[in-house]
């Protein structure tokens, strides 16, 4: 037996890289399953839809580096929150997060969460307050990409006439939240 050791076989500290452990769980709410994952920094994500397991696959291919551990008890308060805010948007939804994205989606979506509960914006308005060379369809991209929903609230970005746009999570979902805000 010939046992070759290489330099590629060891790394220093310094090379190493840290390790991406998200925590996560999901729950039952008014939109359907809600999941959310948190890193050490705060939350990465909060994803709806229709069943755990889908959700659970929607995040392993958003964060594949990751390391994700299901943990009710770690995520426990950030999901109560999250089911409030679903129930009565009017409380608002105060989450330290993590927002992982290109220098030009952390734009928007910082932009997307001084939008107050109960207003839309058009694409093309949130695509000025950006820049005035910001291109809509750019920032509709964005809001695309967006995997902590509700907290960056992309669903209260429409078209230019006021009719529903595309959203990750579905129009039944995007009007469901637009008319709960316009009420609280």
């Amino acid at each position: 037996m010939n046992l070759m050791i290489t330099n590629d076989n060891f790394r220093t500290a310094r090379e190493a890289k840290p390790l991406d452990i998200l925590l996560y769980a999901t729950a039952r709410s008014a939109l359907g399953q809600v999941l959310i994952a948190r890193s050490g920094k705060g939350i990465c994500a909060i994803l709806l839809g229709d069943s755990a397991k889908e959700l659970a696959a929607d995040l392993a291919a958003r964060f594949p580096q990751a390391t994700l551990l299901a943990s009710e008890a770690a995520i426990r308060d950030d999901l109560a929150k999250v089911r409030r805010y679903i129930e009565n948007p009017a409380e608002g939804l105060d989450l330290a997060l993590d927002m992982r994205g290109t220098p030009f989606q952390r734009r928007v979506w910082e932009k997307l969460r001084a939008i107050p509960a109960g207003r839309t914006v058009s694409y093309r308005e949130l695509a000025l307050w950006i820049s005035p060379l910001a291109n809509p369809r750019a920032v509709g991209s964005a809001c695309a990409a967006n995997p902590i929903a509700l907290a960056i609230p992309c669903h209260r970005v429409v078209r230019s006439d006021g009719d529903l746009a595309g959203y990750r999570w579905g129009l039944e979902r995007k009007r469901a939240l637009i008319e709960k805000e316009a009420i609280a």
